[in-house]
């Protein structure tokens, strides 16, 4: 595997953290505003 290959992967696995972050983020706020 090349550098620029593995730079790649890393990049694409933190895009993809950020996406699940995100609707787990997404999912908790509007929870908690369907609860109040």
């Amino acid at each position: 595997m090349t550098p620029e290959q593995r730079r790649r992967n890393r990049i694409a696995g933190i895009i993809l953290a950020i996406i699940v972050i995100a609707i787990f983020a997404w999912t908790f706020v509007r929870g908690s505003a369907l609860m109040n």
